[in-house]
C-alpha cells in the first residue's frame, strides 16, 4: 500500500480495514456503522462486498447501525439495544 491511512478516500478506508481484518482469518467480524459515511453508490457497492465476504468466509458478523432499513437488508437476525439492554 502506497498511501497512509489518512490519505485514503472514504471508499478506500472500509475496504482497507476489511482486507486487514481478513488476513487474520477471524471467526467474528465487528462492523460499527461501516456504511454511514459513504455516498449512495459506495454504500451499495460496500453492501454487496460485505454480503460476499459473509458468504465466502462463513464468519459471524456483528453489524452495528442506526439505519433500520440497512439492518433489515444486511442481517439474518437483529438485536435491538434499548437503554443498554439487547
Amino acid at each position: 500500500m502506497q498511501h497512509k491511512p489518512d490519505e485514503l478516500s472514504g471508499g478506500q478506508r472500509p475496504r482497507a480495514a476489511i482486507g486487514l481484518a481478513n488476513v487474520r482469518e477471524p471467526s467474528v467480524f465487528l462492523f460499527d456503522e461501516p456504511l454511514s459515511n459513504l455516498d449512495a453508490v459506495l454504500r451499495a457497492e460496500m453492501s454487496v462486498e460485505l454480503a460476499k465476504l459473509h458468504a465466502e468466509l462463513e464468519a459471524a458478523m456483528i453489524y452495528v447501525t442506526l439505519d433500520q432499513v440497512e439492518a433489515m437488508t444486511m442481517a439474518d437476525r437483529i438485536g435491538v439495544l434499548d437503554e443498554g439492554v439487547i
